[in-house]
């Protein structure tokens, strides 16, 4: 027997003609090189009907990949919407990568057509020669001072715009299960490898981020969203942002602390979200804004320190809320929102609540499993193991299916490359990657916690640990640390600080000072640049900088 509901699939149309018809009053900031622009969601809507008829103009086929080169911009969330919304697949490029890597993504894909922000440009063109599939280049022109290329490639976006008619009537997807965008991994072992989402994943992973224990987004909501709209598409905050019908305040370019801050105080944003670098730098700022109308600061992309989400606490009344997920989970899968448990528990142990990655939201399931034995793991906060996922919006294998060097299991979950724990109550405490762990006489040792222990000291900016080479115990713990502007502190007084709370033989057999630590392409610590830099494959290890 079959229930007797309507067959309607989940699609972004239903989200874009919901925003069109409910909330055209919203509204959409966007910071831009000559001054913020702002548009009515009534406005958006008639540019994304004009976009969909644009691709049709091109000549783009039905379900043609098209690629954005850009910043978080209004303009940016038409592509969101116009492009999945006529059948095609977004492919947001990470504007951060290497031309050899953009070329490799590109060239993978398919891509047909390239909307690139004119600012970027002189990053991209060069290359576009070396991507023959590519057959069009659209410029949208955000004020910078960089010359058009002629080309018969290359056109200018609002004269495309200004020239379409709007798509008329409504939207529609047929297949629920049809492409609607596409992201790739960052590829730090192997070329990227593309992960494909569907109209069905986009809806119900907009849906779980309204949700109260999620993020819960509402029309009263002004959403900030500081994460690239390039990476796993904003973790998915535009389309539940347009969904909800909250006001939404754009970046652009000018992704400083000094400027986001000023963003979030003009505009009285409720909701933001980034990587932990961000809300690091903007520690020093955060005394001389008023931040009063946040409600929720997102956190994710790597382990948050309890340090830095206890500093924000203290200095305007509100932790960082820590989430966890990757390319693979769309990427929400769960989220360090307090629970009706943690009511009654003291300051202290409520701050380690949330420096945990948290329960799995609805429809996400995790398991935690012995790496070696395959042997499925107690939730028991004690036992840790490989992170698997399993869920409606978790990629089942990567695009044109490509060997994912074992990411997915026998039955089909996928292998995170994440090594946690789990409570009893759910909540799943990152212990590290599984390529960053430190086995030390047969022991391992969490890089991860020893980094949270490190920066909770005052004078210590960023700290990553890394494995060295041991001819006694096969590896042993490296700090690198970067000193706070102005602060001075020694590798003795760094021991020091972790002796009452690590074990003995996890203490760092050497503290390096380092000006900087090398981040990845999405803001993480890239702990595989720092490796190969003081340990390359058969060299000494490098002495210890005093």
């Amino acid at each position: 027997m079959y229930g007797l509901m309507q067959d309607r699939p989940l699609g972004l149309p239903h989200v874009f003609h919901r925003a069109e018809q409910l909330f055209g009053h919203r509204s959409i900031v966007t910071a831009t090189h000559t001054g913020e622009v702002t548009v009515s969601y009534a406005e958006w809507a008639r540019r994304v009907r004009r976009l969909a008829t644009v691709l049709d103009t091109l000549g783009l086929a039905p379900d043609a990949r098209v690629a954005s080169f850009a910043w978080n911009t209004q303009r940016h969330l038409e592509l969101y919407f116009a492009v999945p919304c006529t059948g095609r697949v977004l492919h947001t490029l990470n504007i951060r990568l290497f031309a050899d890597q953009v070329r490799y993504i590109v060239r993978h894909a398919r891509d047909e057509a390239i909307f690139v922000d004119r600012s970027l440009l002189p990053a991209l063109w060069p290359i576009v020669a070396e991507m023959p599939e590519v057959r069009h280049v659209v410029v949208i022109d955000d004020g910078a001072d960089c010359e058009m290329p002629g080309d018969p490639r290359v056109h200018d976006y609002e004269t495309l715009l200004a020239a379409a008619e709007p798509f008329a009537g409504r939207f529609a997807v047929a297949d629920e299960n049809a492409a609607a965008a596409m992201c790739y991994t960052s590829g730090t072992t192997g070329n990227p490898k593309g992960v494909v989402y569907s109209h069905r994943s986009t809806v119900l992973h907009s849906l779980i981020l309204l949700t109260a224990d999620a993020v819960a987004l509402c029309e009263r909501d002004t959403l900030l969203p500081v994460v690239p709209m390039f990476h796993v598409n904003a973790w998915g905050l535009p389309y539940a942002a347009v969904f909800a019908g909250a006001n939404l305040v754009f970046p652009g370019p000018s992704m400083t602390p000094a400027a986001l801050l000023e963003q979030i105080e003009r505009h009285r944003v409720t909701v933001t979200a980034g990587v932990p670098t961000i809300w690091m730098g903007a520690v020093p700022l955060l005394d001389s804004h008023d931040l009063s109308s946040l409600r929720m600061v997102v956190c994710g992309g790597s382990a948050v320190p309890r340090s830095l989400s206890e500093t924000w606490r203290e200095k305007i009344g509100l932790p960082i809320t820590q989430a966890w997920g990757m390319t693979e989970t769309s990427p929400i899968a769960s989220i360090a929102t307090p629970r009706s448990q943690h009511e009654r528990l003291a300051a202290d142990a409520l701050a380690d609540v949330r420096a945990a990655q948290g329960q799995p939201v609805p429809l996400m399931d995790l398991r935690i499993v012995d790496p070696e034995s395959g042997e499925e793991l107690p939730w028991d906060g004690v036992a840790f193991g490989e992170l698997q996922a399993s869920g409606p919006w978790v990629a089942r294998e990567y695009f044109h299916a490509e060997d994912g060097g074992g990411s997915f299991t026998d039955d089909g979950w996928l292998r995170t490359g994440d090594v946690a724990t789990i409570d009893p109550d759910g909540y799943v405490r990152l212990v590290d990657r599984t390529k960053d762990l430190v086995k030390s006489g047969g022991e391992w040792i969490s890089s991860v916690e020893l980094e949270n222990e490190i920066m909770a000291h005052p004078a210590v900016a960023e700290a990553a640990v890394i494995a060295k080479p041991d001819p006694k115990w096969s590896e042993r713990p490296v700090a690198c640390v970067v000193v706070e502007q102005g602060a001075t502190v020694t590798a003795e007084e760094i021991i020091d600080h972790l002796r009452p709370r690590v074990a003995k033989w996890w203490l760092p057999d050497e503290v390096l000072f380092v000006d900087e630590i090398p981040k990845t392409s999405t803001g993480k610590f890239s702990k595989k640049t720092l490796r190969e830099r003081l340990y390359p494959v058969g060299a000494e290890p490098a002495a210890e900088t005093p």
